[in-house]
This record gives structure tokens, sequence and C-alpha cells, in this order.
């Protein structure tokens, strides 16, 4: 059974890291162009908050349908639901970055709390769909615990999930620190 979990765990990351990494790059570079621009940040800002409105998983009926497999599935609507909340939350970022004299601290502080919002996004939207689509994983096991009746697994998955959830907030919380840092430590000595 653990050898399973472990499979399991393996699914889940990748699912999220195929999903989540593209619409991070992607995200942070779009949110970037728009915030840098004050009328275009106006304007996408209300737009973008249309799609960003729609909870990620609400697409997988329209995933399943396009993709007609679910692996690909799963993993646009992951990406799509990164997508806009790193967009949403990088251009404002850049926004208060400008507004507050060009501020790299600024600046790297706004982008890694858009990662870090992205990755929650992309995080819940990955056991939500195993738990949807019965597939491997770790929503998988905890659906799959809930239909046994098992309810000493179900909140071993649960811890399961937070763990891994803490640990991915915490390396980009870490990542974020280290480059502030880095910035700061570089001006002192120039």
């Amino acid at each position: 059974m653990e050898n399973n979990i472990f499979l399991d765990f393996l699914a889940s990351l990748q699912r999220l890291f195929i999903g989540y990494i593209p619409a991070a790059v992607l995200g942070s570079f779009t949110g970037y162009l728009i915030g840098i621009n004050d009328p275009v940040y106006q304007i996408f800002r209300r737009l973008f908050q249309i799609p960003h409105s729609i909870p990620p998983i609400a697409l997988l009926p329209i995933a399943l349908i396009a993709f007609k497999e679910l692996e690909p599935a799963a993993v646009s609507v992951i990406f799509i639901g990164t997508l806009w909340t790193v967009i949403i939350n990088t251009a404002i970022g850049i926004q208060h970055f400008r507004r507050q004299g060009n501020n790299f601290r600024v600046a790297i502080f706004h982008i890694f709390h858009a990662l870090k919002v992205g990755i929650w996004v992309a995080w819940f939207t990955v056991i939500a769909t195993e738990m949807l689509t019965g597939t491997r994983g770790l929503g998988f096991l905890a659906w799959d615990a809930y239909k046994a009746g098992n309810t000493d697994y179900i909140i071993e998955m649960i811890l399961y999930i937070g763990i891994i959830g803490l640990l991915l907030d915490q390396l980009l919380d870490f990542t974020g620190n280290l480059l502030s840092r880095i910035v700061t430590d570089g001006k002192k000595s120039s």
C-alpha cells in the first residue's frame, strides 16, 4: 500500500508541475507586460477578472469534451486556472513596483506572492480533478477512502495533501526571500 501512495504522490506532483510551470512562466511575463503600462493595466485588469472568476474545476467538463482524454484535460484545467491567477497578481505587483519608485524588493515580493497564489490554485485543482475523475493521485486516494468508509485513510491523505501544499508554499517563500536579500545586498555593495 505504501508503494501505491508513493506512485499516487508522484502522479499528483506530475500533474501539478506540468500545469503550473508553463502557467507561471507565461502568466508572470504577461502580467509584467500588463503591469508596466497604466492604460493597458486598467483595461486588462477588469477584462481578466471574468475568466479569473470561474473556478478552474468548473472547466473540467469542457476540457474533457475538447481533449477527449483525461490527463490532457486535467493539465489544461490546472494551467488555465493558474494562468489567470498569476497574470492578475503579477500585474498588480508590477503596478506596486512602479508606484514605489521601481523598488525591486517590492517587485520580487509581489511576483512571488503571485506564484504562491498560483500554486495554491494549481494544487487545489489537482486534488479536485483527481477526486472527480477517479484517476491516480492523492485526491483519488482520499475520495476512494471516503467511498470505502475508511476515515483514518481519509485523514492520512488530507495530511499528505496539506504537508505538500505547505512545503510548496515554503519553497516559494524561501526563494522569494533569498532573491530579495540578493537584491538588497547587491545595492549595498554598489
